[in-house]
């Protein structure tokens, strides 16, 4: 799939001043696509959207809140994309233990309100991120496929297993019959530069190095399929470009995750980084203890394949917040990082 054919498009993006949807962003800009944001205000500060000044160069950049239907159904008018991609989510499992009902109103019937928003559209094409934690986990051995069965334990591994079921429903339903084409993209663990979300295992051991202490880990043997950043967004670009492109058969479920040997345990990952560890003691909630993502049909179908390896991607994510500790122009670093992914 030629990604230039996202040169000048129209693009609605979700989430932007998210980790995943800032730097999403950002490539978008430099594929030279016209990119008008809809998210919340940046949850985290430090965030990526202001330390990588991702604003700069967005058409337009809406705040408001995907649980607010008219003000959705408004920005689709206003922008009337070519393309949409949704990642606006609230995208963390303990969260979502504490605000299931909120997590369930923005994950679910957010992304109701932005499908619905495209009915009448002119919208061409459309990918709907949801998560590797969509499968029914029987802690297997072997990787899930797309065809394998949804479920979710916590409440936003099941929100998004259920925004799968909307995906399939406003396809069915409406959206296929007016040509707006639909595909959803289920990705695994992401680590990379600006992610400061609070309870993910990056953004905890690289705290801890910088305050020379031990980083606590909740489930220090659950296992998970971790990628850089820019793996994903990869397999999303492509997919987009297919589908705008006019490739056959992509509208369905797509799994972008790593090559098989980098679904590594967690206290792998922190002595990879140099941190020592501590069990965080008292009650957690349930958390899947093995995740791994079946990545052949987006190998075979999208020629989509990982270009970075766990420690090539450790290693561009320290180098990211170094540079930022050094007070580094960060959007310039950022978009010579997805130069030098591009580039391998």
């Amino acid at each position: 799939m030629d990604l230039s054919l996202l040169r000048g498009r129209r693009v609605l993006l979700t989430g932007h001043t998210g980790f995943k949807g800032g730097w999403l962003a950002l490539w978008l800009q430099q594929l030279g696509a016209e990119v008008h944001g809809f998210a919340l205000a940046p949850s985290t500060e430090p965030a990526l959207f202001q330390v990588a000044r991702v604003h700069e160069r967005l058409a337009s950049h809406t705040l408001a809140d995907l649980r607010d239907a008219q003000a959705v159904r408004e920005c689709v008018r206003r922008v009337q994309p070519e393309l949409l991609l949704h990642l606006a989510a609230q995208p963390l499992v303990r969260e979502s233990y504490r605000e299931p009902l909120a997590t369930w109103a923005t994950n679910v019937q957010g992304t109701a309100h932005v499908l619905d928003a495209l009915r009448g559209s002119a919208c061409r094409a459309a990918v709907v991120i949801t998560t590797d934690k969509v499968y029914e986990n029987r802690e297997w051995e072997h990787p899930y496929r797309e065809c394998d069965a949804l479920g979710g334990h916590d409440p936003y591994s099941a929100s998004k297993a259920a925004c799968e079921l909307v995906v399939q429903s406003y396809r069915q339903s409406f959206l296929a019959a007016q040509g707006t084409r639909v595909a959803s993209a289920r990705a695994g663990n992401v680590i990379g530069g600006g992610d400061w979300a609070p309870e993910r295992l990056l953004p905890d051991v690289l705290k801890a190095l910088d305050e020379g202490r031990p980083v606590p880990l909740r489930h220090p043997s659950s296992t998970r399929p971790w990628q850089h950043v820019l793996e994903p967004l990869s397999g999303y670009l492509r997919l987009a470009a297919g589908l705008l492109g006019g490739e056959p058969d992509l509208e369905s479920a797509w799994n972008f995750g790593p090559e098989a040997g980098d679904a590594l345990p967690v206290s792998s990952i922190v002595e990879q980084l140099g941190a020592r560890a501590t069990l965080q003691s008292g009650e957690h909630p349930h958390e899947a203890g093995r995740l791994e993502l079946d990545i052949a049909r987006a190998r075979h179908r999208l020629q989509w394949s990982p270009r970075w390896r766990l420690r090539e991607a450790l290693q561009a994510s320290l180098a990211w917040h170094q540079a930022w500790r050094a007070g580094q122009d960060m959007q310039a670093f950022s978009q010579q990082q997805i130069q030098q992914y591009l580039a391998e």
